[in-house]
Order: structure tokens, then sequence, then C-alpha cells
């Protein structure tokens, strides 16, 4: 039997819906939440997510800054640039745009903004404050994850969850997020031995290689009535893809998500929700 397909462009609207009514009481108190964005170079890749995101706020009545620097930028004329926008209070968001050009320092870089405008939840300071069930802005990516199985209903305590992926950016925030559900986790890598009959045990599994020359999550590498979430994405044969084939995964999984219209959209969705929680926290502070 064909399974439910999670479509995260419905999702990610209900989630900007809320946001929308959020900007607008926040803006008649007097508060209009800005993001700022940082785009060194000309990747462009980088760029069209950039003008993406500009647009998702637009839509939704977030302001936004948007700063296009040049790829020759050094370490200390970006940290000079990043100092400002934390302290500039008509700024509650910060995003930077990666990757950065090599000679940069990427951590370094992170590292910088000041943890109340993380809205990417990529600082240590916030990604600590996740490892102990304590965080407010959580990395867009999983958070939007954790909202499609919200909007499912799909209950997640002592599900088996095998997870392809151990970034800063996708995998270890997941873990964290998935184990506060009681989900029992696994994570696997490039290195894992006899991964086929791993994610054949699992009840969930979620992959972000985003490579199909290396990976590829076929439907007899899933039991049936499994979930698979799909987050990667890549450009395969001339056609944008995920780790999975949609078509063959549905027929056995109970719920899949398809790439793309799966988690895509749910990670912009995040980040405007993350923007209007850094807004929040900002007024609370000048109180």
């Amino acid at each position: 039997m064909t399974g439910v397909r999670i479509d995260g462009k419905v999702i990610a609207q209900a989630v900007k819906d809320r946001v929308k009514k959020a900007v607008d009481e926040m803006k008649s108190q007097g508060i209009t939440p800005c993001l700022a964005t940082v785009l060194i170079g000309d990747n462009s890749a980088s760029a069209t997510y950039v003008k993406n995101k500009h647009n998702a706020c637009q839509e939704v009545g977030i302001e936004t800054k948007d700063h296009k620097l040049d790829a020759s930028i050094s370490q200390n004329e970006l940290n000079g640039i990043i100092d400002n926008l934390n302290s500039d209070s008509s700024v509650h968001g910060i995003l930077i745009q990666l990757p950065l050009p090599k000679h940069l320092d990427e951590f370094a870089t992170i590292s910088r903004i000041s943890p109340l405008k993380d809205v990417d939840g990529l600082t240590p300071h916030n990604a600590g404050l996740l490892a102990m069930k304590k965080a407010i802005l959580v990395a867009c990516t999983p958070s939007g994850v954790m909202e499609m199985f919200d909007y499912h209903g799909i209950n997640l305590e002592g599900k088996n969850v095998v997870l392809i992926n151990r970034s800063n950016l996708v995998g270890k925030p997941l873990y964290h997020l998935l184990l506060d559900k009681n989900a029992t986790v696994m994570t696997c890598h490039s290195k894992t031995k006899n991964l086929k009959e791993i994610c054949q045990a699992a009840d969930i599994i979620i992959t972000a290689v985003g490579d199909r020359n290396k990976f590829t999550l076929s439907a007899d590498m899933i039991k049936e009535g499994a979930i698979v979430i799909d987050v990667a994405i890549s450009r395969h044969n001339e056609k944008l893809v995920g780790d999975s084939d949609y078509d063959e995964i549905i027929q056995k999984a109970s719920f899949a998500t398809p790439v793309p219209g799966g988690v895509g959209p749910m990670t912009v969705a995040m980040l405007l929700k993350n923007t209007i929680t850094a807004a929040s926290l900002s007024s609370q502070i000048g109180r």
C-alpha cells in the first residue's frame, strides 16, 4: 500500500501563517523583526538560497538587511561586520550564508555571532544549550524535520531511528532533538559497517548524505511501514534528487518526504520562526 507523502510546502506554509500572525502582533507593539544576511563571494547557489530567504521574509513581513561582500574580504574585516550587526539593536537575526571562502575560518565566524541573534542555531553556545535541553534557537533543518513529525502526529517515543549524517548542521542537532522525544537514535556515517542491515531494522530513517555517487537509500534497505525523511538535495543526471528514490520508497514506507518539496521548504520556514523568536528575546531583554 502506498504511504503518506509528507508535503514540506504545505507544512512550511502552516508555519509561515503562524509567523505572519506573530510578526503582525510584534509590529503592533512597535517591534519590526529584522534578519541580516551576509553573503560572501559569488557562489550562485548561495546567492539563490539568500534570495529565497529574503523573499520568504517579505512574505511574512520580516524586514531584511542584505550584506554582499567580496570573496577577498579578510577575517578581521568580516569580524568587524559581525560585531556591528551584533550591536545593531534594529537587527534581531544574523545569518552567515555557508560555505565560506576557504581562507575564512567558519568556526571563528559562526562563534562570533551573538547567541541571541544566532537564527541558524550554530554557535557553540546554542549547540551546547541544545545538548542540555535548554535551547531556544535551534538549527533550522533539524527543527523543520521535527515540525514534520508534529504535523503528522508521529509519536517518536521508543522508535528506533537511524540518522545517516553527523554534521553540525543536521546530524548532531537532530540527534539531541530526537533523544528529547525519547527515541532511540543511532548515528551512521561513511565509516559505519553493515549500514543496509542497520537501516532494515529502523522504524525511522533520516538520511542527509547528498551525494548519489557515495550513497543511495534504496527500497530494499527499509522495512515495511518505515518512515523515511530525506534531507539531502543534490543534482544527479541533470535532476534535483535526494538520497532516495521517492517513487520506490513510498510504495513501502508509511510516510516519506519527496525531493524537492520535502524538507527544503521547512528549513526556510524555521528560519522565519527563529527570527521572530530572536526578536522576542531582544524585546524582553530590552525591557
